[in-house]
């Protein structure tokens, strides 16, 4: 089990490196900061002294190696517009972002679970087929598109909530719909596929055959081994809300981390940007390495391959 768990921190370490250096040099191949923040119109000696000012005229390597030693002192950088701390920037920002990614994923799991496991009980039943084509829908349809038509019906025709700002919880309700309710098609759908493969196996028709209650088989057996690889899919909706927040933030002018990403883009603010994906990646790789962790725990066969392989 310890060589398991500190294969996947090591994993987990190397993808953020990866993802920092990949973010570096994506930047700085995507514009130059000085032009874009002082204007096309500035004189040719206030970019040089610019560029200067903030190391951008040493050699790129240099910089990556002094960014890649920043961070590990725990130095994100200054925000190129004002001056203040990147890190302090963000983290102004993140309180929004959870106000919104928390309740998304409750919802997700709220709606998504049961409807999977209800429709993979009634296979072929009414509720069954609404699962599925509700799951089809919430695949196929992009979140800025499901968040326009929640305003167009709930804020301009009906004018039920706010259209976006961040005034009241009202103005969380759209956001939050529109995060979840793509993700608990998708865990719906998962998890009435991963019910089906459980409940066909000879384990569920032996329990049956001894007598025990179908309900207490369903509690006992099935949901259990059908919550493993679900697991998996709660680990990467985490890493979707994170990414659809960037979408969704702006169409609801929600001031959390993903309009900030917008915004700072735009202004190729590099060390707010770097910051940024900085968080977005280590948030991903730690849902990720929490769900190889619960593996782990949940299924056997995992520690059994970690010893054999020692």
């Amino acid at each position: 089990m310890i060589r398991y768990f500190v294969t996947r921190l090591l994993r987990s370490a190397l993808t953020i490196a990866l993802v920092v250096t990949f973010a570096f040099i994506v930047l700085r191949l995507s514009g130059d900061p000085a032009t874009i923040i002082l204007g096309p119109e500035a004189p040719p000696e206030a970019i040089e002294a610019f560029r200067h000012n903030w190391g951008l005229d040493r050699p790129v390597l240099v910089q990556y190696v002094e960014y890649f030693h920043a961070i590990l002192r725990g130095d994100l950088g200054i925000s190129m517009r004002d001056g203040r701390s990147a890190i302090e920037l963000v983290g102004e920002r993140i309180p929004a972002t959870l106000a919104l990614t928390i309740p998304a994923l409750l919802l997700q799991l709220a709606i998504g679970i049961p409807a999977g496991v209800y429709a993979a009980l009634h296979q072929g039943k009414g509720f069954d087929r609404a699962v599925m084509v509700t799951a089809v829908l919430g695949f196929a349809v992009p979140s800025f598109v499901l968040a326009l038509a929640l305003v167009l019906v709930f804020s301009v025709n009906l004018g039920w909530l706010p259209s976006g700002g961040r005034d009241s919880w009202m103005h969380a309700i759209l956001p939050i719909i529109t995060l979840g309710l793509g993700g608990a098609a998708a865990l719906a759908r998962f998890t009435r596929s991963a019910m089906l493969e459980v409940l066909g196996r000879p384990f569920i028709r032996t329990a049956s055959a001894k007598g025990l209650p179908w309900a207490a088989v369903v509690r006992g057996h099935a949901l259990p081994n059908a919550a493993i690889p679900t697991v998996t899919l709660v680990g990467f909706l985490v890493g979707s809300l994170i990414a659809g927040a960037v979408v969704v933030e702006s169409v609801f002018s929600w001031p959390g981390v993903g309009r900030l990403l917008v915004v700072a883009v735009s202004n190729r603010d590099l060390a707010v940007v770097q910051c940024l994906l900085l968080l977005v990646a280590a948030s991903m790789v730690t849902s990720n390495l929490i769900v190889d962790f619960l593996y782990g725990v949940l299924d056997p066969r995992l520690r059994q391959g970690a010893r054999a392989g020692a």
